[in-house]
């Protein structure tokens, strides 16, 4: 084991660190992390109609009007966001308007507007939200590169006495045109579905995520890099796309009617955060921070008190990077964790319907502690059930580590106090 872990830290977190500073993988997280209140507002609207489904209120369906108008418009916010953190990050602030106006102009030309009537362009709702995601992100990254590109570039000498404001609008011109312009060309002009491509390049690896073994895998990646101090938000570009448009896809089938489970998407947000996983975070960390309260070792107690809280929020960092990073007593149960209740997930939703896949969004929520969130976004009795045989599966897996850990380092610390 020593030596794996080894070869994980000379090989591995090196690649991976570099990951984490890549510019291109802050700019797609904190864009994701800032349309945050907006999803958080989505899924409140989203719960709001689920009373007026259980008792048959009519009028309860207007809620997904506002919803439309929440995370019916996220690919409208990427677009925005993506040029905007890139630029920030570039310390060219002068073009970051000109790079969001771009940047959503590309991103109406993707999606393939079509003409309704007299010139009046009429858009497809699903691709203003979730479903225009990929089209968002290349429109953001596009105009982002190209604004960068024309940074420093200027029509007028240094000298000349045109207001600055006047230079910038021009010299704004040509980087903006250049984007608009040739999207234009290409997509209008030249006949090539931009939308449609994305869809199709995308479509192998988000259908992938929606088999036992493609969620499994993605779950344990999340654990195997967070059990190694590296966020596994670096995986949020990849994952948050599918994540977001698998749960859109279900609350549109129960629009509709449908409620087979072999066609609603398990791999979700609403299902993997406030479900019937991460309790306590990415690991399923919270059994592991509540078996830690009555430690004997010192140390371990300490520790496990000062992350109870945070960890009870699903917040997990304090326990991770404090306990787990790089202690494979710790580790190999976490990874174990990001395998075997994935499985038992899909075995008693998928296989067994014992409990069901959530049909609405509240992954706004993934902070409020469980098993609560878990009947908010279900209100399933079978769902919590689940639910707590997990945590009891989580818990089971943990114990006999940690106790080998607790064991190890009592004997440190009865050594430490020996040798004072």
């Amino acid at each position: 084991m020593n030596k794996l872990l080894t070869l994980f830290e000379q090989k591995l977190v090196p690649t991976m660190n570099k990951l984490t500073r890549n510019v291109w993988i802050n700019v797609l997280k904190d864009s994701l992390m800032q349309t945050l209140p907006m999803t958080l507002l989505g899924s409140i609207l989203c719960l709001l109609t689920v009373p007026g489904d259980l008792l048959g209120w009519e009028w309860c369906w207007n809620f997904w009007t506002p919803w439309n108008w929440t995370m019916g418009l996220l690919s409208v916010f990427i677009a925005v966001l993506i040029p905007l953190n890139y630029l920030e990050k570039k310390k060219l602030r002068r073009q970051r308007v000109a790079a969001m106006m771009t940047s959503i102009a590309c991103f109406f030309i993707i999606v393939n507007p079509i003409v309704l009537e007299d010139g009046v362009l009429g858009l497809a709702q699903t691709a203003l939200g979730a479903g225009g995601m990929l089209a968002a992100m290349l429109s953001g990254v596009l105009a982002s590169i190209v604004l960068e590109k024309f940074g420093k570039f200027s029509f007028f000498k240094q000298d000349s006495p045109m207001p600055d404001f006047v230079r910038a609008w021009f010299d704004q011109l040509l980087p903006c045109a250049i984007c608009v312009i040739g999207m234009w060309l290409l997509v209008d002009m030249a006949g090539v579905n931009v939308f449609h491509l994305l869809q199709a390049a995308f479509s192998p690896i988000a259908k992938v995520a929606q088999t036992w073994y493609g969620m499994v895998i993605l779950l344990f990646i999340e654990a195997f890099v967070y059990s190694m101090g590296i966020s596994c938000w670096v995986m949020s570009p990849i994952t948050n796309p599918i994540l977001t448009m698998a749960i859109v896809a279900n609350i549109e089938m129960a629009r509709n009617g449908v409620t087979d489970v072999a066609l609603l998407n398990l791999y979700t947000q609403a299902t993997i955060y406030c479900a019937y996983y991460a309790f306590g975070g990415i690991g399923n960390t919270l059994a592991l921070n509540l078996m830690s309260l009555r430690s004997k070792s010192n140390k371990i107690k300490g520790l496990s008190r000062a992350s109870i809280a945070p960890s009870i929020f699903n917040i997990n960092e304090p326990i991770v990077f404090g306990m787990i990073a790089w202690n494979p007593f710790l580790m190999v149960p976490m990874w174990l964790n990001g395998i075997i209740t994935p499985l038992l997930m899909w075995l008693f939703t998928k296989i067994i319907p014992f409990a069901p896949i959530p049909i609405t969004d509240f992954s706004g929520f993934w902070c409020m502690p469980f098993p609560f969130v878990t009947w908010l976004g279900t209100q399933s009795l079978n769902a919590v059930i689940l639910m707590l045989g997990l945590f009891v599966v989580s818990w089971l897996i943990y114990y006999p580590f940690y106790k080998v850990y607790e064991k190890q380092e009592i004997e440190n610390e009865r050594i430490a106090l020996e040798s004072k």
